[in-house]
């Protein structure tokens, strides 16, 4: 079974790699999703790295708080997603 991290506060100049460095000693990594703006390209200072449980919870309670690039990280286990954005298109309700 595995687990997503949330990643935030990470600076702007950070790097996937840099990311992925950091959580590799702490197990395998299954995934990277890193969070850029849709219109600019640009990063946003956050990600989601998925691993096996374990994994994931040796990760989050030692990196935690700490220092990168000068920033305070925020880990956490990932939330699902609360998407209530209109999916529908058209542009007019019909009803």
């Amino acid at each position: 079974m595995s687990k997503k991290i949330y990643v935030g506060n990470l600076p702007y100049e950070a790097t996937e790699a840099g990311v992925r460095e950091l959580f590799d000693e702490y197990g395998d990594i299954q995934s990277v999703a890193w969070i850029t703006d849709r219109e600019t390209g640009r990063f946003r200072g956050f990600a989601f790295v998925e691993m096996d449980d374990s994994d994931a919870t040796a990760a989050i309670d030692a990196l935690n708080g700490q220092m990168f690039n000068g920033r305070e990280l925020r880990i956490n286990e990932a939330r699902p997603r609360n998407d209530n954005r209109n999916r529908g298109g058209g542009g007019y309700n019909r009803y």
